[in-house]
């Protein structure tokens, strides 16, 4: 049996993302003080259409990395998953990875939305052993991409290739109750995201797998491919949210993978300077030897006065990548310490005030519940658009998903994947540099 390798990212990761530009406050937002129970009765979204756990095979089993708790990861084995639905898929994984997002996990930041023993992992690769009848664009030896996200491709935000928003694939009542929506579920991630198992295992059931997973060449390096799963997408994201563009003067805040890609990608989009924001040494070097503009946060604490000082007009762009850990005043160091807020406000703070009058902002680190001191007026009175998003809009390779004669497959292909996947090939852009670990157990990993 072929294990699984597991790779690790480069430093810790903040991330993913999208938006939906028409959204507007619905006859929910009366409701969310009330039971959650009661917010759900009224709740004007359908039933989640994926069951988050899956059937266990009754003889098989596999190794797959399982949550036990805070900074309590275990490899142990389990039932192999069986076609639950008509359209799941079972995949056989040959790559997986570590994201910022199981680091949050793990650190217990989301302990009170987690259940014992769930299978971790959200970024895959390998190839499809079993399809279910209803799956239709892949068959058993396809070599796959399994994406995060799991959308319905049938809601409102799915007709619009919003996946990531999408309404039928998360059950979570917490998020209906906090956020006033859910929005999509997410592999391998907490009940907040719906409760699915992940793909850190020998094999993964990918529901509604015809969206869920994207046909890879044979022939295209694993790394290459399993970078394409959530980081570079994720980024790319965060500069169409911001709008880089070329000239622009772009200022990212965050140094990881993601942080790391997004400036990569500014720059390929055509950006003519780039901030690179962070207070880690080694982060600050590797930015500086790809041609960004390195700015320490531990040698200038008040950093975008720094900015400001270097780029009197302020950046066209700025991107939040780092996420609610990210604590760079005593301030927002001691409310978090002290659990008055949950998420830290001071990276935000400093964006809005580095961005110029007009300028875009794209929210793409990681934030869940809260933080003070918010400088609502900053944001008004300086005219900026600020775009959030938890995840990326996921989108279908148009070469990989589109057969002669069935013209439905065209709405589910578009952007994003083809794109970077063609930047992979043609060599414009090789995500593999974000990985500098190789190993089998990502309990070593952690």
């Amino acid at each position: 049996m072929v294990q699984p390798l597991f790779l690790c990212k480069i430093l810790n990761r903040s991330d993913i993302k999208t938006q939906d530009p028409t959204w507007r406050p619905n006859s929910m937002i009366p409701f969310i003080n009330q039971a959650q129970e009661n917010v759900i009765h009224h709740s004007p979204y359908r039933r989640p259409v994926s069951t988050p756990q899956y059937k266990p095979h009754p003889t098989e089993t596999m190794k797959a990395a399982l949550w036990m708790g805070t900074r309590k990861i275990e490899i142990n084995e389990v039932a192999k998953p069986s076609i639950t639905e008509p359209a799941d898929a079972i995949v056989h994984i040959t790559h997986t990875t570590i994201c910022g997002s199981d680091l949050n996990i793990y650190e217990g930041d989301l302990d009170r939305s987690m259940r014992k023993g769930a299978i971790m992992g959200h970024e895959a690769i390998g190839f499809v052993e079993e399809i279910g009848s209803a799956v239709s664009r892949l068959q058993v030896g396809d070599r796959v991409i399994i994406l995060p996200i799991i959308a319905c491709g049938k809601c409102r935000y799915c007709e619009k290739q919003q996946y990531s928003l999408c309404d039928a694939t998360n059950s979570s009542k917490e998020m209906n109750s906090k956020y006033g929506h859910r929005i999509s579920g997410i592999l391998g991630s907490s009940n907040l995201m719906g409760g699915y198992s992940g793909d850190q295992a020998e094999y993964c059931r990918v529901p509604n797998a015809d969206l869920t997973c994207i046909k890879a060449s044979n022939d295209i390096a694993p790394k290459k491919l399993l970078g394409l799963a959530d980081v570079t997408t994720t980024a790319w994201h965060g500069c169409e949210l911001a709008e880089v563009g070329k000239g622009d003067i772009v200022g990212v805040w965050g140094c990881g993978p993601v942080g790391l890609s997004i400036q990569r990608l500014a720059k390929l989009r055509g950006a003519s300077k780039v901030f690179a924001v962070d207070k880690d040494q080694t982060r600050l070097q590797i930015a500086k030897s790809f041609g960004m503009v390195p700015v320490d946060v531990a040698a200038h604490p008040n950093v975008s006065d720094y900015i400001l000082s270097l780029q009197p007009h302020g950046l066209d762009c700025g991107i939040e990548a780092s996420g609610f850990r990210s604590t760079n005043t005593p301030k927002h160091a001691a409310m978090r310490y002290l659990k008055a807020e949950s998420d830290s406000g001071d990276t935000v703070h400093a964006v809005l005030k580095s961005t110029r009058k007009g300028g875009h902002i794209a929210l793409i680190g990681d934030f869940f519940w809260g933080t003070n001191d918010f400088p609502i007026g900053m944001l008004m009175e300086k005219g900026i658009t600020v775009r959030g998003g938890q995840h990326f809009a996921q989108k279908v390779s148009l070469p990989f998903c589109f057969r002669a004669g069935d013209q439905a497959n065209v709405r589910f292909c578009a952007k994003y994947y083809p794109h970077l996947l063609n930047l992979v090939v043609e060599g414009k852009y090789d995500p593999s540099w974000m990985f500098t670990y190789d190993g089998e157990s990502v309990v070593q990993l952690l």
